[in-house]
């Protein structure tokens, strides 16, 4: 069973989204809170698998709330989808700093929202191709020289070659056409990556990729 925490100071958004989860089989709503310090509470009391908050709320708001909660080791299990009115929000950068492992536009469709659920639990990230793009162009702006390589060093040749190709915003799917491989080979690369450096998620590793210098923005022309 997927637990799933709500964190949203509307209520019609909340009742909303409890509704829809609340229907779909393996899914349950365990709580939900109107503002980031009453979801930080409720994190720590509930352990939900998956958070889904929004960016904006009284009191502490959903940046902050994200990191308290990726920051704690104890919490290592927990995973954080930002709820955003616009895709490309002015937050996404930091949002994907702070640890959330995607992205959701409120308005989205409810089959995208359930995919979401699941697909974070998985350990995969929801990042569409415009919130890549809107990273990478982040990157280009904010960067300078690439920070330490992360352990690089303990990555094979062909996870490097994986791992740059998850930064530039590739799918598992497109890897493997890139690669000429299946995408299930491609997804146990992808998934060993992220095992050796430590990362959270795909997301995770994305900013790896970036802040080593394995991928450098002005590649993508």
């Amino acid at each position: 069973m997927i637990r799933v925490l709500l964190a949203d100071d509307q209520a019609l958004v909340r009742a909303g989204f409890r509704a829809l989860l609340g229907a779909q089989p393996g899914i349950e709503v365990a709580g939900e809170a109107s503002d980031g310090e009453e979801a930080w509470g409720l994190v720590g009391e509930l352990r939900p698998d998956v958070v889904l908050m929004d960016i904006r709320m009284p009191r502490l708001d959903g940046l902050a709330a994200t990191r308290r909660i990726t920051e704690d080791p104890e919490l290592d299990g927990v995973r954080v989808v930002m709820l955003t009115t616009f895709e490309l929000d002015e937050y996404v950068f930091e949002a994907i700093r702070s640890g959330a492992s995607g992205f959701l536009v409120k308005d989205a469709e409810p089959e995208e929202l359930i995919r979401a659920v699941r697909a974070v639990v998985e350990g995969d990230a929801l990042l569409s191709p415009g919130v890549t793009r809107r990273l990478i162009a982040e990157f280009a702006a904010r960067s300078k020289e690439p920070a330490h390589a992360f352990a690089l060093q303990a990555l094979t040749e062909r996870e490097r070659e994986v791992m740059a190709l998850v930064g530039m915003g590739l799918s598992n799917e497109e890897i493997a056409r890139r690669l000429v491989v299946s995408p299930l080979t491609a997804k146990t690369h992808v998934s060993r990556t992220m095992v050796k450096l430590g990362a959270r998620d795909r997301a995770q590793l994305v900013v790896m990729a970036y802040e080593s210098g394995l991928v450098r923005p002005g590649w993508l022309g």
